[in-house]
């Protein structure tokens, strides 16, 4: 009998990652001697652990790859792919885009995929990093003059408040013609290929469940909401939830290596790097 092997996942605490991990986390799936354990952090804490190696399976920003490369795969699925839509850049009051290029801008983290866009987008500009919650907070205490804005708070800040200045999803559609890849999974290379390939077929089934048991699935992912009704929910899990996410299509496989092409070539990450995907 084989041993049984502990794989530890880390995701955001966001409604499209947790209706991802929905069939896994509630125990839906047979996963025979594979045990998972959950860890829920904000993406910029992942991506800093992802640096270390902590976790066998995680969610990381499509920037964050550039850097762990070496020790981590990407999944053939889980990804987080923005087809003319993505983070945004919010302020208070509308004022021209071509502004924020001297204003102070709110972000979650220098290593999110919507940090490196907002790089190539404007070039330098001032910006503090807070977590990807305390985004409108720091706007309306006068810490920033603009936030990037990520998660559900791209279908919520209206009510906040505020008013959409750029999105970056439309910004890179318009200038590559390609969808903007924005978050992936991976899974670490030491763990062998027999334990990747079998970690990778439940995930992908956890992905394939929630699609087909979308109501219960989507019932679980709105505890993760952060002002959000059920049809919000819903909306913003279709964004990211979806064929993209079943599988890495060329397209969007296009999309993340123009990403790190353009972010090398204007040193943005410290190496070229070609995306390598588990297969099998």
């Amino acid at each position: 009998m084989l041993e049984s092997r502990l794989v530890r996942i880390g995701h955001s605490p966001d409604p499209d990652d947790a209706f991802m991990f929905y069939a896994l986390a509630k125990e839906r799936l047979d996963t025979g001697r594979l045990r998972f354990q959950h860890l829920l952090e904000g993406i910029e804490t992942l991506n800093g652990w992802a640096l270390e190696g902590r976790l066998e399976v995680t969610a990381i920003s499509a920037h964050a790859y550039a850097y762990v490369s070496d020790r981590y795969l990407l999944l053939p699925h889980g990804a987080s792919v923005g087809r003319n839509y993505g983070p945004i850049v919010v302020a208070r009051h509308g004022f021209d885009p071509s502004e924020l290029r001297h204003k102070r801008i709110a972000v979650p983290g220098k290593l999110t995929t919507a940090f490196l866009a907002l790089r190539l987008c404007l070039g330098e500009f001032d910006a503090l990093e807070v977590p990807f919650d305390r985004i409108f907070d720091s706007i309306e205490q006068g810490k920033a003059e603009a936030g990037l804005v990520i998660h559900e708070g791209q279908l919520t800040y209206s009510g906040r408040g505020f008013a959409r200045l750029l999105d970056l999803g439309t910004w890179w559609q318009e200038t590559t013609g390609l969808p903007l890849p924005l978050g992936a999974n991976v899974i670490r290379k030491d763990m062998g290929e027999p334990i990747c390939l079998e970690v990778s077929r439940l995930l992908r089934t956890s992905i394939d469940y929630g699609l087909a048991h979308r109501e219960e699935a989507l019932r679980y992912a709105m505890e993760f909401g952060r002002g959000v009704d059920t049809s919000l929910a819903d909306r913003f899990v279709g964004m990211y939830v979806n064929d993209d996410t079943r599988a890495w299509n060329p397209e969007s496989r296009l999309g993340l290596e123009r990403l790190l092409d353009m972010a090398w070539e204007r040193r943005l990450i410290p190496k070229r790097v070609r995306p390598e995907f588990l297969s099998g």
